[in-house]
């Protein structure tokens, strides 16, 4: 049997994938980031944060279901995100 993920696709809704998301999200606060981030890292640590977690496949699909960038670990996308 082969692991699967729940992703959220372009459409902001979730679907099942043999591959694992690339890019960690919250659903209330629309950020996506690194699955490394350190501001992720932080409030997961604090523990309000997992019950709202996403995960994406690409950052094309973090943009199409509408999140944007998270300025801490992903300042370039950020910048241009903000421009």
């Amino acid at each position: 049997m082969s692991k699967t993920w729940t992703l959220v696709g372009p459409g902001g809704q979730a679907y099942t994938s043999d591959q694992p998301g690339t890019l960690g999200g919250h659903r209330r606060s629309r950020i996506y980031g690194r699955l490394d981030c350190p501001a992720a890292l932080r409030a997961i640590a604090r523990g309000g944060y997992i019950a709202h977690r996403v995960f994406f496949l690409s950052e094309d699909d973090a943009r199409a279901a509408g999140y944007r960038p998270c300025a801490v670990c992903l300042p370039a996308a950020y910048a241009r995100w903000k421009a």
